[in-house]
């Protein structure tokens, strides 16, 4: 029965429903609200859905998940400590989009880190925003991590504060600020667009230790080239489980890497397949490489 648990489950439900559909004529009544050509997709959401339960499962009854060691989110205690020993603020940079881009959601996660950090070094964290809903999640996130280490005396809302909408003048403040102000830890954690140089270049040109995150693969190379520390897309996106240790969050990350694991194998499969049929000439490997892009493709 250990069989029929967790990502099996899921399996075995869509090959059901895929020999089913096989053998039920399409015109019956039973069968006529499925669409046939999107059977490929139906097993492949079984097989992501299955490793993501069966994961998330695991974690939560006490299995071990290895997550790989991040050094970007590793150094954030370091440039925390770093600013509190220079007795100079930390300035975190949520990005320029509002809180519909999922970028700044994950970027909250790692806001909460540093502000529970600061609290517990009694360093200062401050939050310039281009938009009024990030400024008010922001400060929801770091009173929760003042409060959460008990320090609620700490937070002080006027640190976390609106600026502008428009790009470049809230460029132009940030910049201007890190100049007069000389901040020991800079984080930039969002969405990014010709602003990121700007200020990875100033953050550099001040001697702070920076620590930037971003899923625009334009801007990664501005980062890379002028931070300490750099998230690369998923690096990102993964920083919520990393730092919380949620066995929920862990396991869905695990079932997402094992569902990316099939996908490159069934990538790897079909490149194989195209390159052995076009060089034997195959007409059975041929039907078959069609048969496989169809059901990708539709």
């Amino acid at each position: 029965m250990k069989l029929l648990r967790g990502p099996w489950l899921w399996i075995l439900a869509a090959l059901i429903m895929l020999l089913t559909a096989a053998l039920v004529p399409a015109s019956s009544g039973l069968w006529r609200m499925i669409d046939y050509e999107r059977r490929f997709l139906a097993v492949v959401v079984a097989v992501f859905c299955g490793a993501v339960v069966y994961w998330i499962r695991h974690a939560r009854q006490g299995g071990e998940i290895t997550v790989r060691r991040v050094p970007g989110l590793e150094a954030i205690d370091e440039a925390v400590g770093r600013a509190t020993e220079m007795g100079r603020a930390c300035i975190f940079v949520p990005g320029i989009q509002d809180m519909n881009e999922v970028q700044t959601i994950a970027s909250m996660t790692v806001l909460a880190r540093v502000a529970r950090t600061t609290a517990q070094y009694n360093a200062i964290v401050q939050v310039p925003t281009a938009k009024s809903l990030v400024m008010t999640s922001a400060r929801e996130v770091v009173q929760a991590a003042y409060l959460a280490v008990g320090r609620p005396d700490a937070y002080n809302p006027d640190s976390i504060y609106y600026v502008t909408d428009e790009q470049f003048g809230y460029v132009a403040h940030l910049s201007g600020m890190m100049v007069r102000d000389r901040p020991a830890a800079c984080f930039y954690m969002g969405s990014f667009f010709a602003e990121s140089l700007i200020l990875a270049e100033t953050g550099n040109a001040i001697g702070a230790i920076q620590i930037a995150g971003t899923a625009q693969p334009a801007q990664l190379p501005f980062f890379v080239a002028a931070c300490d520390y750099t998230l690369i897309g998923e690096e990102f996106f993964a920083a919520s489980a990393y730092l919380s240790g949620s066995p929920a969050e862990l396991g869905s990350l695990k079932g997402q890497d094992v569902g990316k694991i099939i996908v490159a194998v069934i990538l790897l499969i079909g490149v194989t397949l195209a390159t052995v049929a076009e060089i034997s000439g195959s007409p059975a490997l041929a039907r078959a490489v069609e048969l496989l892009q169809f059901d990708i493709l539709n």
